[in-house]
């Protein structure tokens, strides 16, 4: 049974930063595409970054050079970097894994979510 536990949210000013870390238990990590993705209130969740098992990674275009995602397979987890945070992140932050990015976000497992604001 694959367990995600994600960490690390909060509140931040805007410009500020935050790393978000998830933390994975119960798969073969270091094969599978681990994502982050958000949900704003009133929105839909939507992909933030995801980083495939031989680290290749993707950005939604409203985070490129201010967000960056990396894994640890030594650890079995996938961290978020987010920097130059705006108010237009605020929502809450889910890790997602499943065994291949071909597959839907949806056919794989969820994290329970952590809540980013940013607010001055």
């Amino acid at each position: 049974q694959v367990q995600l536990v994600e960490s690390g949210g909060g509140l931040v000013q805007p410009g500020g930063s935050l790393r978000l870390t998830c933390a994975a238990s119960g798969l073969v990590f270091s094969s599978y595409t681990m994502g982050w993705y958000r949900q704003a209130p009133g929105k839909q969740r939507e992909l933030v970054a995801r980083i495939i098992s031989g680290g290749i990674t993707n950005y939604a275009d409203s985070v490129k050079g201010r967000f960056t995602v990396a894994r640890d397979n030594a650890k079995n987890t996938v961290y978020l970097q987010m920097n130059n945070l705006k108010p237009e992140d605020t929502a809450i932050y889910y890790c997602n894994a499943r065994p291949s990015p071909f597959v839907p976000a949806d056919s794989g497992s969820w994290g329970q979510g952590t809540q980013v604001t940013v607010s001055s």
